[in-house]
């Protein structure tokens, strides 16, 4: 054939598309940790009374501007707030307190018994500079507890926070923990910590926020303006005999559970509404974007967005941040690699046709369960099994048609028994072995 009749490689019409910046997938095998870590997180939640909460995933817009307060940078410059079709002003959900404090108000929780314990899971968004662990899509699991001011409940919002990671393997993260005070102590160290940052060479725009919320240039991550504010007063000096008594009281019963913290004078959260408990969890694992979960109480959120004047405290730890603190500590969990528990492999359609029928009968009966598809021989499907993750196969052939009897591969142990094809032979076979469990 002439080089001039030979076939052109067909471009494609249209170029391969990327996920929009900062915005991670999570495909297999990642997705499975991802899951597991988000599902370990609820269940602990659950474990302590949390019942679930699912949000809307955009609110009104000045339900956070007035919740999560205009001088942080959450709302300030990180909102993703558009305009609606009834040119409604709405934002995509850049945390979970606010949302849950709203859906507490509007069905009237609060007006039962106190507190109301509830916990969320999903995504959150926020316009940030992507970098590794921050992510304009980030993924978090909380919990609130609203209704008491009782230093015992901020012990246990604290060590159930605690426990969530411990219970996926973590150990290379510290706790830090710090209070900053309420409405009755804090104006007089807003004044001082104002007095002192005034006296400063400030530039225009960390100066206007000293004006609205002193407290957060603390937070401010520029080495100069660190330098400059290193002997800045702090709120632990400034508590009032009630809130030092509260602070003292949480930890003296973290102490008790056996729960381990620093106490960090200077910690601030990027959030306006925390009172009180703050605290966040640290991986130096994970270079700046350091922190893995955090929160604190919030006495008069409620009041604030147009509630009850009841007090709060909560928290939302890292689904993202977890799945990356495992990452740089080594640590697999375990069965994240098990796709299914059983897995067929028919030989012939005749096999492949009663191999369907069968698989979807172990599904029924709550065993986790898949097929090798697209006539694939025994090599080649038992590949299949091997990528699945599969502790067993289920091997039909001609031979075991015509016999009435299906063969069941012990993947771990190399071993085969018979059974009589039947659906009901294979679950009663398949539930005799301790390994395999039904939903």
């Amino acid at each position: 054939m002439s080089e001039s009749k030979k076939t052109e490689k067909v471009q494609p019409k249209f170029q391969p598309l990327s996920a929009p910046k900062g915005l991670p997938d999570y495909v297999p095998p990642q997705s499975a940790t991802f899951h597991r870590v988000r599902d370990e997180f609820a269940r602990q939640a659950h474990l302590a009374g949390y019942q679930h909460v699912e949000l809307p995933v955009f609110e009104d817009t000045t339900l956070f501007a007035r919740g999560v307060g205009e001088s942080t940078d959450v709302v300030s410059k990180e909102m993703y707030t558009f305009a609606d079709r009834g040119d409604r002003s709405v934002t995509l959900r850049p945390e979970g307190t606010a949302g849950v404090m709203r859906a507490v108000i509007e069905h009237n929780l609060d007006r039962g018994y106190l507190p109301v314990k509830l916990n969320y899971y999903g995504p959150f968004f926020r316009y940030e500079r992507p970098q590794a662990g921050r992510y304009r899509q980030l993924q978090q699991v909380g919990v609130e507890a609203i209704g008491v001011d009782d230093p015992l409940l901020d012990a246990e919002v604290i060590a159930l926070a605690d426990r969530c990671f411990r219970s996926i393997g973590l150990t290379g993260f510290r706790l830090e923990l710090t209070s900053l005070g309420d409405r009755n102590c804090r104006p007089e160290y807003r004044q001082k910590l104002q007095d002192f940052l005034f006296s400063l060479p400030l530039d225009e725009e960390t100066r206007h926020r000293a004006e609205i919320n002193p407290l957060r240039v603390l937070d401010d991550k520029r080495e100069k303006v660190r330098e400059m504010t290193a002997d800045a007063p702090l709120m632990l000096d400034y508590l009032d005999d009630d809130c030092r008594k509260h602070f003292d009281q949480v930890r003296a019963s973290l102490d008790e559970m056996g729960v381990e913290y620093v106490v960090n004078p200077r910690m601030v959260r990027g959030l306006d509404y925390y009172t009180k408990t703050c605290f966040e969890f640290v991986h130096d694992g994970l270079g700046a974007q350091s922190g893995i979960g955090g929160g604190g109480r919030y006495d008069g959120l409620m009041a604030q967005i147009g509630g009850q004047d009841l007090s709060g405290i909560g928290f939302g730890l890292g689904v993202d941040r977890a799945v990356l603190a495992l990452e740089a500590e080594g640590v697999t969990l375990d069965g994240v690699d098990r796709r299914v528990d059983v897995f067929g492999v028919g030989i012939g359609e005749p096999a492949q046709a009663r191999m369907a029928v069968l698989i979807d009968a172990l599904r029924a009966a709550g065993v986790s369960a898949d097929m090798a598809y697209g006539g694939r021989g025994l090599k080649g499907a038992m590949k299949g099994a091997d990528r699945a993750g599969a502790k067993y196969a289920l091997v039909l052939g001609d031979r075991e048609l015509e016999s009435g009897e299906i063969a069941i591969k012990d993947l771990a142990a190399h071993s085969q028994e018979t059974v009589a094809l039947s659906a009901e032979a294979v679950i009663a076979q398949l539930r005799s072995h301790a390994s395999i469990s039904t939903q």
